[in-house]
């Protein structure tokens, strides 16, 4: 016999006795929960109205019902497309607040509230059945021994983020047993776990995992939405990446203590912008169904038609509290149940909406400031949405990181040869004071990056110039065409020796651009392997060789994981290139060396004409370790070696005098991007000393403090 039950918490609860099921609804006028044996079952077996509604929500307890029972909603109201609402009792629902699901959305003309060919299309109404093609939601067991696990707390200035895709990162690796590759378990497996440690990332960045709905016109292709930026359950894990569907929650919260064990923290990639019912001739889904006018951004003269500043046809509205609550809840959820360590938010700067504009202290960011749970955790925007004034580096609030795509394209541009780029690159290498530090960020705000899963892998922004997306069946048509990439020569795959060297040595500057910058570097998974795309910058839809990590490696893809390997060693040893405050570029108590110094060829330092040059190609920069103004967590003061990165994106040798000191010491060389891996130290070099920097090179050396250098001798 059923009970009232509560309006609070949202969603299928299961206390033990039974379970409380929780429904928003602003406009309906009726709800209906239905239990079902199977996913696929055409009818359900049991229909229950749930008649206590409590400040907008539809309520119910029933203590017969166990975890494992699916179940959906149908919800009464009225259908009229040009008032915003769209209600179709017709259509079996997904619970907004389901922690798990199951079965696949199986297309079919029963989707659409609408009759699929009709002259009016989305303004007529469909009265099929849709029960047997979209997913149950699931009543769960939320109980899971966690024991002593806890978030890991990483600092920024500690943090190498590694992004990757639960199912390209092992679906190809030949020691993990085959039933559980492309899987949550699967990331967690020794060989797996061994390798992040070995590599030397503290976090992994996944690709969506929220359950997510594969688009037709793909799944007509024979592709899928690979990537997963398709949402749909915000809650639920997506039971395709599970080895077992009927445990993907327990396996995703294995996974996630298994790499905290290893003190790996797990960041999630969420797309709380928009959703997988698209626009108002999308399905219904979900949210559409449930409550359209409250959960999405209508138009306001034509509330028949939706906002869309994410290019997927529809947009989320933060701007009501029962959508911004979904969101924060979600947010808790896989925080406090689920163990993770933060977010990067898709889109972010739709979030930010609060009317048309982009408002940096938009609701969404004043809750998440006061939260005491969410406040605590990563928190990542990617900066920009598709909409006017959509792109925002540098204008999210204190409290949050950035991913910096000014880093990213100045980082292509100077590597690639073009002129004009040192005063950008000056600011990125530093931390790009010039975005956060008004707004009293810290270097740690910027998230350093240049390749990610949406563009061109690393080895492929070496190797082709113009993208090659025809296996996406769009006739080329789809991706960015402005990639700031250089082939080196030849378009694509060469056995060019000379052509080869440089690629590589290409790479080699580029990676360790990246991990020497000030800033949290993430490197795109596969990346240290030489993972290429064929050329592919949009493969979205490639759940196939094309996206998958290749794991078995020639002794130049193992040079270079060794030379990544070493580079992320480096960063770890020295807090110089891991500052948590920004420079000063100015002398510090007086002393008569700065913190930061920038240096022409000549060993000379650069004067503001220096920066402006359009041919300049060639620069050092002197990191000085022993002028850090940082206590560590004991309150002691950070000291360091002093460091000498010279850069040479010009392509011919130029000698580098290396530049004076007031208390001369040797140098010893580190890096020489020139050699496929990392040497001993090389012998040391006097100040004053030549250094012939060749050409498209990048250079690194550390000043000997331990004896007493030579006496500076005077430049002819």
């Amino acid at each position: 016999m059923s009970r009232p039950g509560h309006p609070y918490p949202l969603g299928a609860t299961w206390d033990g006795e039974g379970v409380n099921f929780a429904l928003f609804s602003e406009n309906a006028t009726a709800v209906e929960l239905c239990l079902f044996d199977r996913a696929d079952q055409e009818k359900e077996t049991h229909v229950i109205r749930l008649e206590e509604r409590t400040n907008q929500v539809w309520h119910i307890f029933l203590p017969e019902v166990r975890p494992g029972q699916l179940y959906g909603f149908r919800v009464h109201g009225p259908y009229e497309p040009r008032a915003g609402h769209r209600f179709n009792p017709n259509k079996l629902l997904i619970d907004p607040y389901a922690k798990a699901l199951q079965g696949r959305v199986q297309w079919s003309d029963a989707m659409f509230g609408y009759r699929i060919g009709d002259p009016d299309a989305d303004l007529s109404f469909d009265d099929r059945n849709n029960a047997p093609h979209v997913p149950k939601s699931v009543v769960i067991e939320q109980a899971f021994t966690w024991g002593d696990d806890r978030p890991l707390r990483r600092p920024w200035s500690e943090t190498v983020i590694y992004e990757a895709h639960v199912r390209g990162f092992t679906m190809r690796h030949p020691l993990v047993p085959d039933a559980l590759r492309g899987t949550y378990a699967g990331l967690a497996t020794r060989p797996v776990i061994e390798y992040l440690q070995r590599l030397g990332v503290s976090a992994i960045e996944l690709l969506p995992v929220h359950a997510l709905v594969d688009d037709q016109h793909l799944l007509d292709k024979g592709l899928t939405n690979y990537w997963g930026y398709n949402s749909i359950g915000y809650f639920a894990p997506e039971p395709r990446y599970a080895a077992q569907p009927e445990l993907v929650v327990n396996q995703f919260k294995t996974m996630v203590k298994t790499l905290h064990s290893a003190g790996i923290e797990v960041i999630l990639d969420v797309v709380y912008n928009h959703t997988a019912e698209g626009n108002h001739l999308g399905p219904t889904l979900c949210f559409r169904g449930i409550d359209n006018a409250a959960y999405y951004r209508l138009k306001p003269d034509e509330p028949r038609y939706y906002m869309d500043y994410t290019g997927t046809g529809n947009t989320l509205n933060v701007r009501h509290q029962r959508t911004l609550q979904l969101i924060m809840d979600s947010l808790r959820y896989w925080t406090l149940e689920m163990h993770v360590d933060g977010f990067r938010f898709d889109l972010a700067a739709a979030l930010a909406r609060e009317l048309h504009d982009v408002d940096r202290l938009g609701g969404f960011f004043d809750i998440i400031q006061q939260d005491p749970v969410l406040s605590q955790v990563k928190l990542i925007a990617e900066p920009w949405d598709i909409g006017e004034g959509g792109y925002q580096v540098g204008n999210f609030p204190a409290g949050w990181a950035e991913w910096n795509g000014r880093y990213r394209d100045t980082i292509r541009r100077y590597w690639k040869g073009d002129g004009g780029q040192v005063s950008e690159l000056g600011y990125r290498l530093s931390g790009s004071s010039d975005l956060y530090e008004a707004s009293g960020r810290r270097p740690f705000a910027s998230i350093n990056f240049v390749t990610a899963h949406d563009g061109f892998t690393l080895h492929d922004l070496v190797s082709y110039n113009h993208k090659h997306n025809e296996a996406n069946r769009e006739d080329n048509q789809d991706g960015w065409d402005d990639n700031q990439s250089w082939n080196c020569g030849v378009e694509g795959p060469t056995d060019d020796p000379a052509i080869l060297q440089l690629r590589w040595r290409q790479k080699r500057n580029i990676l360790a651009t990246l991990l020497l910058s000030q800033g949290v570097p993430m490197i795109c998974g596969g990346d240290e392997l030489g993972r290429t795309q064929q050329g592919n910058n949009n493969a979205y839809c490639q759940d196939n060789a094309i996206s998958w990590i290749d794991w078995a490696r020639s002794p130049d893809d193992e040079a270079f994981l060794r030379f990544t390997t070493a580079l992320l060693m480096l960063r770890a040893a020295h807090p110089v290139f891991r500052r948590r405050q920004f420079f000063q570029g100015r002398s510090i108590y007086g002393a008569d060396i700065k913190d930061l110094s920038w240096f022409r060829p000549d060993g000379h330092e650069m004067t503001p004409k220096d920066w402006q040059q359009g041919y300049v190609r060639c620069l050092g920069v002197q990191l000085a370790g022993d002028r850090i103004e940082e206590r560590d967590h004991l309150g002691n003061p950070i000291r360091d070696d002093t460091f000498l990165l010279l850069m040479n994106a010009h392509h011919e040798t130029i000698p580098f005098q290396l530049p004076a000191h007031p208390e001369p010491r040797p140098w010893q060389l580190v890096v020489d991007t020139m050699q496929p891996v990392i040497p001993a130290r090389a012998p040391l070099r006097a100040e004053g000393d030549r250094y012939d920097l060749h050409g498209r090179s990048l250079a690194l050396l550390q000043m000997d403090t331990s004896v007493p250098g030579p006496r500076l001798r005077p430049r002819t």
